[in-house]
This record gives structure tokens, C-alpha cells and sequence, in this order.
């Protein structure tokens, strides 16, 4: 007898088809150069022609698979829905890496309904490797299931976070890290979002956190985590939410919660 394939498999396997066609082209791009660049919200917050290009590519071929669902991307588009389904696209999560050719940077597609995240794709094309999940499937590694690291001591972990393009927020960040570094192993600064999140879900970091995210960073990156074995979250005990994401082993979550929360209160207390 046949099992039938969920709604949230198809979506899985929809979104990581499109992942990777989207990071053929821009890898290819990256060869000959990043193109036009542009700014948006501050002069360091970069757009390319690029993330443009990949971004049409995977709504052209949502339109055409999945006429009825809602679509909203970062450079753009926001298109509305009947469905129920709704996807959120990063076509670049990285675009600074990206610009300067570092390794760091992604394509990152996710569906979502009225619960939440279904499915989610991470494409990372400078090493080809396609991270994905679905709701109640887990999350794999190019086909091979993946799972959180198992250490429990947080001096010992390795923590990954990331910085505002606002410059007053990044200085309030910096402050932060003075208090937590000297509390774990050590800082990991990657500058994407959704390979962070798929760090963590693969055991390579222990815990990630940021703030000021927009949903489409982490939409995929963070169901990828939680289907692989993580817990997720904000800092003060709600859920996950782009304003704040804490992500990390269940052994860590609690503690690294803590000591942000006692960061955060050093800094209040520091002379301004």
C-alpha cells in the first residue's frame, strides 16, 4: 500500500527544487561578479541584481505550480492568495557575503499556513548544500537527517549571532557580546540568518540568536532547526518571532536565554 504524500512533502520537495535552481543562477552571477548593487535601508544594506533575478525565477515558478497560494518576498513581491498556503522567499539571505564573494550566503524559501511553517528549504550554493524540513518530518542535509549537538555546558558552546544594518543597534549589540562572550567558547559571525539557523539544526554551532530579522529569513531556517531536534524561541520566553530568535540545542536553550537576559541587564546598568 502506498503512503500517501503530505501536503507540507510536496511543498518540501517544491521548495528545494526552486532553492536550488535560484542558487545555480546566482553562484553563475557570483563568477562574473555581483552586477548592479543598490541599497535599501541604510547605505550597508545591499540589493543586487541578483537577488532580483532569483527572486523572479522562484515567483514565476510559484505562479505557474501554485497559482492560488500567497507569495511575499524580500525585494518585493506580495502577492495575495486563496489557498491558504503562503510562501516567504529570500532570494539572497547574505547579499553582503555574496558581494564580496564570501561563502556565507543563501537562498531560502518557505510555506507557511494559519499554524505556521510547513515546509522550508536552504539552499548554500558556495557548498552546494540543500538543508530542508517539513512540519513532522524532520530535517535532512542533502538527503541525510540531521540533528542538534549534545553539548550541555554552555562555556563550552560555540555561539552564532549577527548584527543589525541600523548602527545605533549594532553598538547596543556589541554591548551585549562583551558580557556573553566571556561566558561561552566563543563567536561565530557568519552574516546570513538562514545558514545560521541551519548550523545549529546540524550540530556545526550550538546556538543562535539575533534580532530585527524579517520573516523571510526566518521562516525556512528556523523549521529546519526546530524538525531537526532544536528548540526555538524569543528572549523572554514567548515563541520564535523576526524581532527576536534564540535557537539552540535543548540542552543550551534555558541557559543562553538566561544569560542574554543577564547581558542585556549589565548593559542597562552601564553608565550611558
Amino acid at each position: 500500500m502506498t503512503t500517501p504524500v503530505t501536503l507540507q512533502s510536496q511543498l518540501r520537495i517544491l521548495a528545494s527544487d526552486l532553492a536550488q535552481r535560484a542558487g545555480a543562477l546566482i553562484i553563475e552571477g557570483r563568477r562574473t561578479g555581483a552586477g548592479t548593487v543598490d541599497t535599501k535601508s541604510t547605505t550597508t544594506d545591499l540589493v543586487t541584481e541578483y537577488d532580483r533575478a532569483s527572486e523572479r525565477l522562484i515567483v514565476n515558478a510559484l505562479r505557474t505550480t501554485r497559482p492560488d497560494d500567497a507569495i511575499v518576498g524580500e525585494e518585493g513581491t506580495a502577492d495575495e492568495g486563496t489557498s491558504g498556503v503562503h510562501w516567504l522567499i529570500d532570494p539572497i539571505d547574505g547579499t553582503t557575503n555574496f558581494f564580496y564573494g564570501l561563502p556565507g550566503y543563501a537562498v531560502s524559501i518557505a510555506a507557511a499556513d494559519a499554524d505556521g511553517t510547513l515546509a522550508g528549504a536552504v539552499y548554500i550554493p558556495a557548498t552546494n548544500e540543500l538543508f530542508s524540513a517539513a512540519r513532522g518530518e524532520g530535517a535532512s542535509l542533502n538527503g541525510h537527517p540531521i540533528h542538534p549537538s549534545t553539548t550541555t555546558d554552555l562555556a563550552q558552546s560555540l555561539v552564532a549571532t549577527g548584527f543589525s544594518y541600523q548602527a545605533e543597534r549594532r553598538l547596543q549589540q556589541i554591548r551585549r557580546l562583551r558580557h556573553v562572550i566571556a561566558e561561552v567558547r566563543d563567536i561565530r559571525r557568519i552574516g546570513a540568518a538562514a545558514p545560521d539557523l541551519c548550523y545549529v539544526a546540524a550540530g556545526r554551532v550550538d546556538v543562535y540568536f539575533e534580532e530585527w530579522l524579517g520573516p523571510w529569513d526566518l521562516a525556512a531556517g528556523e523549521i529546519i532547526a526546530r524538525e531537526a531536534g532544536c528548540i526555538t524561541g524569543d528572549f523572554s520566553g514567548g515563541p520564535v518571532r523576526p524581532g527576536e530568535v534564540l535557537a539552540a540545542n535543548p540542552n543550551l536553550f534555558e541557559p543562553m536565554r538566561a544569560l542574554i537576559r543577564s547581558a542585556d541587564e549589565a548593559v542597562a546598568a552601564e553608565p550611558a
